[in-house]
């Protein structure tokens, strides 16, 4: 692969990971919960969640999820449902994970929660999938090697890592920090409140989707 093309696929790559969304929330979630190394943790664990569908998906995985309606149904509401069960963490613990973290004590988000959420929160994303498909087919050639294989794979993961850790970095920032923590509970029910709506959206989009078939 040459660099043009290897700098195309870094640019798309970036721009997806940038996208706010859930994934964001869940990071934001992380950070503000239990400090910078649980937000690495998440950040961490969502890159390598965004490795797996990329190695699935030069496998050929994506292509059997996309023609698996059930499979990929039963991803999305599982999805949804990841969503929601968040979101109701965030509105039941109200401030307090980021507060403690600051103060040294024992933070309400461990490192080992923090990865699980930001695992999760990618790898039931079934759509990740089918972006990885629709945008491998156009850097992949049509003889690629492992080499080729390995190098999309391990682009898409760490350009997805080096972002939610630049936003870590900036979050946990003992000034910002202390600005979160005055306004942490209106956070926690703004984030909540937001993976609350945006799960229930999801479940709900499915459902008048499968009524209307």
């Amino acid at each position: 692969m040459s660099l043009g093309l290897w700098l195309s696929l870094l640019g798309v790559c970036l721009l997806g990971a940038m996208s706010p969304g859930p994934s964001l929330a869940v990071v934001l979630r992380s950070t503000l919960g239990g400090g910078r190394v649980a937000g690495l943790a998440a950040a961490a664990s969502h890159g390598l969640a965004v490795g797996c569908y990329a190695l699935f998906t030069v496998g050929g995985l994506s292509v059997l999820i996309a023609r698996s309606p059930q499979l990929f149904l039963a991803l999305q509401l599982a999805g949804a449902g990841w969503l929601i069960y968040l979101g109701a963490v965030a509105l039941r613990t109200r401030g307090g994970g980021a507060t403690t973290a600051i103060a040294g004590g024992r933070a309400g988000v461990s490192a080992r929660q923090a990865a699980v959420s930001g695992f999760l929160i990618a790898f039931l994303n079934p759509k990740l999938a089918l972006f990885m498909l629709a945008l491998f087919s156009q850097f992949l050639p049509a003889d690629p090697d492992w080499r080729v294989h390995a190098l999309l794979v391990a682009t898409s993961a760490v350009t997805d890592v080096l972002w939610y850790s630049l936003v870590v970095l900036l979050v946990s920032r003992p000034a910002w920090m202390a600005r979160f923590q005055r306004q942490e509970q209106k956070i926690d029910l703004l984030l909540g409140a937001v993976l609350v709506a945006l799960g229930a959206a999801m479940a709900l989009r499915l459902l008048i989707q499968q009524q209307t078939l």
